[in-house]
Parts: C-alpha cells; structure tokens; sequence
C-alpha cells in the first residue's frame, strides 16, 4: 500500500489549542499539511495561530464546541469551504473524571461521553461528505482505557470503548470507499489534562493522579500519529505500557485486573 502524503493536505483537529492537540498540529504540519485547529478555548486558538505561523505552518482557527453538534456543523463547513476540502479528521477532544463509580454523579459520566464519544460522532458525521470526496481519513484518539478497565475511570473507559465500537464498525462501512479509519491507543501523556479531570461531584479533581510507567512525550506520540496515518495501520498503540496492557488483557484478563488495581486503587479515594 502507498503511503499517504499529507503534503498540501488539509487536517481538521479537534481539542487542538493544548497538549496533544498543539502536538499534532506541529506534526503534521511539518508533514506539509495544512492545519485546520478546531476548539472552544479562543485564547488559546489565538496563541496556537500565532505559534504555528512562526513556525511556518499554514494554520486556521475555528471556535467549535464539539459537544454541540450545530457548533460542529458550522466550524467543520468553514473548513471544508476555507480550504477547499477535508483530507483528515483528527478526533482529538477529550476529558477524564477520577472517582470510584458509587461516589460519581452520572451527569458527571454524561459529561465526559458528550465531549469524548459524542464529540467525536458529531465531528465525524459533518465531516464525512468531505472526507468521502477526498478519500480521507479519520484518527479517534482513544486510549488504554479503550480496550481494557481502569480504575477510577468508569465514564472515561465507557467513552473509549465506545469510541472503539463506532470506529471499527465505520472502517468497515467506508473502506469501499476509500476512506481510512485510525485508532490510537497511548497510555498515560505529559499533558495538562491531568489538571481539567473531574472528581465525582463534577468539580476538579484533588487527590493525586495515579501514573502507570512514564509518561509520554506529547511531541513523540504525534510523530508516531502521523507516521501510522502515512502508513495506513488500522490501531497504534503508543508506549511500552500501551502493548503490555493490550496483549496481557487479552491473554491474562484477570491477571490484567489485578495488576491495575494493584497501581490505581489511590484514585479510588474522594
């Protein structure tokens, strides 16, 4: 199979104005793609646009909440109408919650499954004409927690799985017409995102985080993004704690369990 050159190709990137959605942005950018950075923080949009300019990347910015799926209808058709098209669509947008399931208000669950799975649905459905003309490609951004539990996360591994179930049915349902579908599994990132999760009341998570093996490098996962996008794989699992979690899960399901737990049972805590 050819590699897909993202040279002068337009990507749309949700959830793109910090962490890995700055770091994609960068990377593919450097791939020659033309960026279109998509999120509801116009700050942080603004100094994105300023950043990628200086880096010489041809960048727009569109304030879109991806939970609403008019405000995704809108900022998606600016971009397919400013730069002529879709090539790629990265799912990005995501938030967590850190509480033991009795303890956490299921508004909080709803929540987090608006913007990760939903999110990710209203993004992908106001895309897909575009995406088919160009014969382009969707990257959901899922994580360990997509295909194995994790304590503490109920909502959050929910949302995952879910992400997991839509996109491996719709890769099935596109690949006649050349569209491609991207799965990507990182375990935990360096990012800011730790600060955003929520405790079981809906406010911000206090108690300390939890962490299984190091800590990724935003900047080294997207790389490795937009080297599976260009090499058409299926599902990237990104970092040693990535391939154990998939391949132990399988095997020594409750093995897996026991391990997690063992590491995560902190995070059980209010």
């Amino acid at each position: 199979m050819a590699r897909r050159d993202f040279s002068g190709r337009v990507v749309a990137i949700t959830g793109a104005a910090g962490g890995l959605g700055r770091a994609l942005c960068h990377a593919f950018g450097r791939r020659g793609a033309r960026i279109a950075a998509l999120d509801r923080d116009e700050q942080g949009l603004a100094a994105l646009a300023r950043e990628l300019a200086a880096a010489g990347i041809v960048a727009h910015v569109y304030q879109c909440d991806v939970t609403q799926r008019e405000s995704c209808r809108i900022a998606l058709g600016k971009v397919a109408e400013h730069c002529g098209g879709i090539d790629v669509l990265v799912n990005n947008a995501g938030i967590s919650h850190r509480s033991a399931f009795a303890d956490t208000d299921p508004e909080v669950i709803r929540r987090v499954l608006d913007v990760n799975f939903f999110g990710a649905l209203h993004c992908t459905h106001c895309a897909l004409p575009a995406l088919l003309a160009r014969r382009g490609l969707v990257i959901a951004i899922s994580s360990v927690a997509g295909f194995a539990p994790l304590l503490a996360r109920t909502g959050y591994a929910a949302s995952k799985h879910a992400l997991h179930g839509l996109f491996d049915t719709l890769r099935a349902e596109l690949a006649p017409q050349g569209v491609g579908v991207l799965i990507v599994c990182p375990s935990f990132i360096r990012t800011a995102i730790a600060a955003a999760h929520l405790a079981g009341n809906g406010q911000a998570a206090r108690h300390p985080r939890a962490v299984v093996g190091e800590m990724l490098d935003p900047d080294e996962v997207a790389a490795r993004v937009v080297d599976a996008a260009e090499r058409g794989r299926r599902l990237l699992l990104v970092g040693r704690v990535a391939w154990m979690s998939y391949w132990v899960s399988r095997l020594a399901p409750a093995l897996y369990a026991r391990l997690m737990a063992r590491r995560m049972r902190g995070e059980l805590q209010k």
